[in-house]
């Protein structure tokens, strides 16, 4: 095992039966981030705290969802005077983007600045390409996970979408609130046609206008002074939609109240007018529904 930050190292599942070194290096925390629970291999005449992540080390695998509480775990070692032991099975991959996540959480640093220090101080780490997306997601999300961030909405409901092929399931919490059942001060939106609140504005998932491939550039829409156009709103999937999105990959979508046609939705993914791929894709035309706003009225 190797000294990445003051009260950090990194190993691999090996390094679990080595009791003199857990011992010489005081070790306190045993943070495992492996589809394997490493409990059974820890010596018996120690007691530690353990954290198990269950993930496999491919390009598919959430890390980024973990990677707070993985955190808090070894600031608890280092806080209370102790040495957290992060490790994988071959800790190269796994267990370098958790160690990653520390530092740039640690230090406020950058994705590239904190793995090139860890390379500095293991120089056979290889963080996967999917880990290595998340880590610069989590970068872009001031290293916390928000989980009401455009950002991570999108990424959640593309492993969701990795993770369950055709849609039998998916989890409840996936789907925002109806705004017709629940009542809220944000700005919503609603079908132009018999007026139904269909999304708020919570539920808008941001994307790179014009960022699509270059084989779309010639369908990219415009407006008259050049400027390219999106003219749909992508969103999270919303209550209404559940019955709609599950057990097909894609299809129209409809207002549930007069059944006019509002957009169409696709696991795989779909080109916004302004070029961009968005995956998985739920979008509705603009010029299908209207935006209500609550104006306060001071008497």
């Amino acid at each position: 095992m190797l000294l990445v930050d003051p009260g950090l190292y990194i190993g691999t599942a090996a390094d679990l039966n080595d009791s003199q070194e857990l011992t010489d290096t005081a070790i306190t925390h045993i943070l495992s981030v492996d589809s394997v629970d490493s409990a059974p291999s820890l010596p018996a005449d120690r007691t530690f705290c353990k954290k198990w992540v269950n993930v496999l080390d491919e390009v598919t695998s959430d890390l980024l969802s973990h990677m707070d509480d993985c955190f808090s775990f070894i600031q608890m070692a280092v806080d209370g005077g102790g040495a957290a032991l992060v490790h994988c099975q071959a800790g190269r991959s796994r267990s370098a983007a958790i160690s990653t996540a520390y530092l740039m959480k640690r230090h406020h640093l950058g994705f590239n600045e904190a793995y090139h220090r860890l390379k500095s101080v293991k120089h056979d780490v290889q963080v996967n390409s999917g880990f290595e997306q998340q880590l610069c997601l989590y970068e872009a999300m001031d290293c916390e996970v928000d989980t009401s961030s455009p950002l991570y909405k999108q990424y959640r409901l593309t492993k969701i979408a990795e993770k369950y092929p055709g849609l039998q399931f998916a989890p409840k919490d996936l789907f925002a609130l109806d705004p017709a059942t629940s009542s809220s001060s944000e700005v919503s939106y609603r079908c132009r046609k018999c007026r139904r609140a269909l999304f708020r504005s919570s539920s808008i998932l941001s994307h790179s206008v014009g960022g699509g491939v270059q084989a779309f550039g010639h369908k990219k829409i415009t407006n008259d002074t050049g400027d390219i156009q999106c003219t749909s709103y992508f969103i999270e999937p919303v209550q209404w939609m559940e019955k709609v999105l599950l057990g097909v990959m894609d299809g129209q979508l409809l207002c549930p109240k007069c059944s006019s046609k509002l957009g169409s939705f696709s696991w795989c993914g779909d080109r916004c007018s302004c070029g961009c791929w968005v995956t998985p894709a739920f979008q509705l035309h603009r010029n299908r529904v209207d935006e209500i706003r609550h104006l306060n009225v001071h008497k």
